[in-house]
């Protein structure tokens, strides 16, 4: 906790209830006054927003006998109207519009050419039954399920093998309701792993930008196998005690470009991954070229940016900056085991800021769970290489432990490098500030010293790339949305 929260007699499971009670208050405000005016509506106005493409044609989720008044349940109105939409993919694609509302539905799968607009105050609830939510098979990187061994929940927005797809709003809100999920995973009741909350699979060309993301049931956003991923402008929120809710984790893609969110999570603010085990590492699918920037993150029992620990497909061209971390257990981490095999290499974090963390670099081989690996099948010899991981220009405070290094003794982590890090100690921090085993890499102007495993240079800097990556280099477009009145 911030030592400034405290003196107040406040904390940040305070604050997080104070901040989803006022957006809800504003939600059903809305909604309200979006039925009193129900009468009258019509589509005179427009909004703007920039998407990666504009739509020609445009549907309102009313047409389709939906209601917003957060009873009703309209999994078959979202599941109708993208129906009806899909007859115009080739036609300039279409636009589904939420209006202000409470909008309870289940699981709804997407289409290509199509753009799914939340208006501000209206709320996608998610339902808590579970039958709304078909069952699958486990991903193939996967093997198995990961909060059991059987397929896992349809995520409650799904799509799979689509292209030129987005998903956006004035910030509008997507209520996960994930609590009872939680009780039932912490309860041992669960024989499916829980739904995620947006999950895209075999997909290109995919935008998730200007939304709230409230109590997911696991993952937030979960893109998997795909390409040309935009994720922009997110406020995710989840009680810092709930389990699994990762905010963004990209799994097996390449080309994604993360930046301007805001997550407050039970588990890693972003976790980028690539398959367990044996399944990944015959799946062999890698995510790569990755930007993240202009991130905040709050989640004291876990990582700012974790690298795995599903990472068998392997991780490599990462780039991370313009990162705030507070009250975060660690910042970019690298987590993996025996068995795991791939990599995770060519890693470059700069200009990054921590506040009250426990750690600030935390890489471990030996990562431990409830499930370390799918089954009894793994190869205990596949071992993971871990190299050219870079950090620099960065400042944190009150930080309980600087560095805990921890490579494989038969597998050195190689290629550490850290650069201008200042370091400030909590009052009480770690008698040993600095703990490595297995690790090789270099150090200059870091404070306070590092191990001597990372040797000490007076003029050295560590590499970032300064070319940019094709996803970058994308432009989006202003689009335009009906506003009924």
């Amino acid at each position: 906790m911030q030592p400034s929260l405290h003196k107040h007699g406040f904390s940040l499971q305070v604050l997080y209830n104070v901040a989803v009670g006022l957006l809800l208050l504003s939600n059903v405000m809305n909604a309200v006054e979006g039925r009193r005016r129900s009468s009258y509506r019509k589509r005179v106005n427009t909004e703007l927003y920039r998407g990666l493409n504009c739509r020609k044609h445009s549907a309102f989720i009313t047409e389709f006998g939906a209601k917003g008044d957060g009873i009703t349940l309209n999994t078959n109105a979202f599941k109708a109207a993208i129906n009806r939409l899909s007859r115009l993919t080739d036609d300039g694609g279409a636009q589904l519009v939420v209006p202000p509302g409470r909008w309870l539905t289940g699981s709804f799968s997407l289409i290509s050419h199509f753009t799914l607009y939340l208006h501000q105050g209206a709320v996608l609830l998610a339902s808590q039954d579970e039958k709304e939510y078909p069952i699958l098979a486990p991903l193939p990187s996967y093997g198995k399920g990961r909060d059991a061994p059987a397929g896992r929940f349809t995520s409650l927005i799904f799509g799979t093998n689509l292209t030129d797809v987005v998903i956006t709003g004035a910030n509008g809100t997507i209520d996960g309701q994930g609590a009872s999920w939680w009780k039932k995973y912490k309860s041992n009741e669960l024989t499916e792993t829980r739904p995620y909350m947006i999950e895209l699979m075999y997909s290109n060309g995919i935008q998730i930008s200007n939304l709230t993301l409230l109590n997911s049931p696991n993952w937030n956003v979960h893109p998997v196998y795909c390409r040309d991923v935009i994720i922009h402008g997110l406020t995710i929120l989840a009680p810092t005690h709930s389990p699994n809710t990762d905010g963004i984790d990209p799994d097996s893609c390449t080309n994604v470009r993360i930046e301007h969110n805001y997550i407050v999570s039970g588990d890693d603010c972003i976790a980028i991954k690539s398959g367990w085990d044996e399944y990944g590492i015959r799946f062999n699918m890698p995510t790569q070229h990755v930007v993240i920037r202009h991130l905040t993150c709050i989640s004291p029992t876990s990582a700012t940016i974790a690298l795995g620990s599903e990472m068998s497909g392997g991780i490599q061209d990462v780039r991370a900056e313009h990162i705030t971390a507070i009250d975060t257990e660690s910042g970019v981490r690298v987590k993996t085991s025996p068995g795991r095999g791939a990599f995770v290499r060519n890693i470059y974090v700069r200009k990054m800021t921590m506040k009250t963390m426990k750690y600030v670099f935390w890489m471990t081989g030996y990562y431990g769970s409830s499930r370390v690996h799918p089954d009894g099948h793994y190869n205990p010899r596949a071992m993971p290489v871990i190299e050219d991981i870079n950090y620099m220009d960065m400042v944190a405070e009150n930080v309980s432990m600087p560095g805990y290094l921890e490579g494989i003794k038969e597998d050195v982590f190689k290629g550490i490098c850290l650069s201008n890090v200042t370091i400030g100690l909590a009052k009480k921090p770690k008698e040993m500030l600095w703990n490595c085993t297995n690790v090789e890499g270099v150090a200059s102007g870091v404070t306070p010293q590092p191990c001597g495993f990372l040797r000490e240079r007076k003029v050295m800097g560590c590499p970032f790339p300064e070319d940019k990556l094709p996803i970058e280099e994308v432009k989006l477009k202003v689009c335009s949305v009906p506003v009924l009145v």
